[in-house]
C-alpha cells in the first residue's frame, strides 16, 4: 500500500530551495525520524520535471551506506506537489561545518578529511561502478552543501537532482551543469565529460576542506573560467602532509585522463587505513529484519512522543560530550602555552637578576676609585719640627701631574658610568621583548 502524507507527521522546515522546502518529518508507524523533500513542480518546465524524475530514480537505485537512503515518495496531485522521503542527517552538511571553521578560526584534523576523502570514494564507486551491474551515474554537482554527515559523523552523499546516467562506460556527457566553483575543465570549455569530471570536483572539495576556500575564487563567471582552465592554485595549509597535497594536484590535472579514477584512489596508500575501517563496518553491520514490528504498528501517540523527546535527550548529550571533549582539548592547549610562558619569564627574570648583579659589581668599582681619590685630597698632618717647605707643600698638596691623572681617572670612570647605563638600558629592552613575546 502506498503511502499517504497522513502517515507522517511535520516536526519544523530544515532548508528551503526555489522549488519547495525539506522537512524534518516523524514516521507515526514506528517513530523514525526522516526528511522529506516537498517540491512544487507546477511551474517547472518539461526538463525540470525530467531531472526530478531523474533523482527519485536514481536514489531509488543507489543504496550505499554513504548514500542519503532513499525511503518513499509521495504525489499529491491536487496541489501539484511531490515528497520525496530520504534519510535524516543529523550532522548538517559540510558547507556549515566549513562556515563553523571560518568563524572560529580553526582548521579540520587530517584524520578527519582522511575519513571524508575515504567515504566519499566508495560512495562514488558505487555510482560510477554499479555493483548491481546498472549504467554508470555521472554526480554533477559535488560541493560541500551536498554531502551530509550523520549522528556518528559518516559522509552522506545526497542531491543527485543534476547526476545524469550514462549507458556505456565511454559516454560522455554535453550539458552544463554544476556549481561553477567545481565545474571541470572540460565543462567549462563546453567539451564532452565523464566521470572524470566528479573527480575533478571531489578534488576542489578536499581543497576546501583543508584551505577553508574553494581553489578557484574570482568575482564573476568569466574570470573564474579562466582560473579554471589554468589550473593553478595554491598550496592546502602546511599543516596537512605533502602526500594529501600530491593526491589533491593529481585530482586537479587539467587533462581528465591524468586524473585518478575511484579505483586508483582507493588503492592509495594514504586512504588504506580507511578504506579498510569502512569495509570492516559494512561487513559488522547487522541485516535489518524487512518485517515490520506489529508492536509498533499499534503504539499509542504518547508513546511516540516520548520516544522522540528520549531520542532527542540523546542526541543532546551526544552534543554536549563532544563539546565537552572541544573544551578539554583547549584546555590542554591553554595548560601548554601557560608553561611556554612561565619558562619564558623564568629567562627573563634570570636575565633581569644578571643585569643587577652586574650593575652592583660596577657600581662597587666606582666606589672604590671614588674613595681612593677623597683620600689623597685630606689634608696632611703637620709637626712642630716640619721645614716651611713642608707646610707650603701640605697647603697645596697636589702637583700638576697629579692633578691630570687625577682629571683622566676621573674621565675614564664616567666614561665607564655611560657605558653602563647604556648597558642597563640594552638589557631593559631585551628583557621587555622577552616578556612580550607571547
Amino acid at each position: 500500500m502506498p503511502s499517504r502524507l497522513e502517515d507522517y507527521q511535520e516536526l519544523h522546515t530544515v532548508g528551503s530551495g526555489s522549488y519547495g522546502k525539506c522537512k524534518k518529518v516523524m514516521r507515526k508507524s514506528d517513530g523514525k525520524i526522516l526528511l522529506w523533500k516537498e517540491l512544487d513542480y507546477s511551474s517547472m518546465s518539461e526538463s525540470e520535471k525530467q531531472m526530478l524524475v531523474s533523482e527519485v530514480n536514481v536514489l531509488r537505485e543507489l543504496k550505499h551506506p554513504n548514500i542519503v537512503r532513499y525511503y518513499d515518495r509521495i504525489v499529491d496531485r491536487t496541489n501539484a506537489k511531490l515528497y520525496i522521503v530520504m534519510e535524516y542527517c543529523e550532522g548538517g552538511d559540510l558547507a556549515t561545518l566549513i562556515k563553523k571553521c571560518v568563524s572560529e578560526r580553526r582548521f579540520l584534523d587530517e584524520d578527519f578529511v582522511l575519513r571524508v576523502f575515504a567515504q566519499l570514494t566508495l560512495a562514488l564507486k558505487d555510482c560510477h561502478k554499479r555493483n548491481d551491474g546498472g549504467p554508470t551515474v555521472l554526480h554533477r554537482d559535488l560541493k560541500p552543501a551536498n554531502i551530509f554527515l550523520d549522528a556518528k559523523q559518516n559522509v552522506k552523499l545526497g542531491d543527485f537532482g543534476l547526476a545524469r546516467i550514462l549507458q556505456h562506460d565511454h559516454s560522455f556527457a554535453k550539458t552544463f551543469v554544476g556549481t561553477p566553483y567545481y565545474m571541470s575543465p572540460e565543462q567549462m570549455n563546453y567539451e564532452a565529460y565523464n566521470e572524470k569530471s566528479d573527480i575533478w570536483s571531489l578534488g576542489c572539495l578536499l581543497y576546501e576542506l583543508c584551505a577553508l576556500t574553494p581553489p578557484f575564487t574570482a568575482y564573476n563567471q568569466k574570470m573564474l573560467s579562466e582560473k579554471i582552465k589554468e589550473g593553478r592554485f595554491s598550496r592546502i595549509p602546511f599543516r596537512y602532509s605533502d602526500e594529501l597535497y600530491k593526491v589533491i594536484v593529481k585530482m586537479l590535472s587539467l587533462k581528465d585522463y591524468l586524473r585518478p579514477s575511484v579505483d586508483e584512489l582507493l588503492q592509495n596508500p594514504l586512504l588504506t587505513r580507511w578504506v579498510t575501517e569502512e569495509k570492516t563496518k559494512i561487513e559488522k553491520k547487522p541485516c535489518k529484519c524487512l518485517v515490520p514490528d506489529p508492536c509498533a504498528q499499534h503504539s499509542n501517540p504518547t508513546q511516540l512522543e516520548h520516544k522522540l523527546k528520549e531520542q532527542q535527550l540523546i542526541s543532546w548529550e551526544k552534543s554536549l560530550k563532544e563539546r565537552e571533549a572541544q573544551l578539554e582539548k583547549r584546555e590542554r592547549v591553554l595548560c601548554v602555552r601557560e608553561r611556554l610562558f612561565d619558562e619564558q619569564l623564568a629567562r627573563a627574570e634570570e636575565v633581569l637578576n644578571r643585569n643587577n648583579k652586574l650593575k652592583l659589581s660596577h657600581n662597587d668599582k666606582d666606589d672604590d676609585s671614588v674613595a681612593s681619590s677623597s683620600s689623597s685630597r685630606k689634608k696632611k698632618v703637620h709637626f712642630v719640627d716640619e721645614s716651611k717647605e713642608n707646610s707650603n707643600s701640605a697647603k697645596y698638596p697636589l702637583s700638576k701631574e697629579k692633578s691630570a691623572e687625577l682629571k683622566k681617572r676621573l674621565r675614564e670612570a664616567n666614561a665607564r658610568a655611560k657605558a653602563l647605563c647604556d648597558m642597563e638600558k640594552n638589557y631593559q629592552l631585551k628583557s621587555k621583548q622577552i616578556l612580550g613575546m607571547r
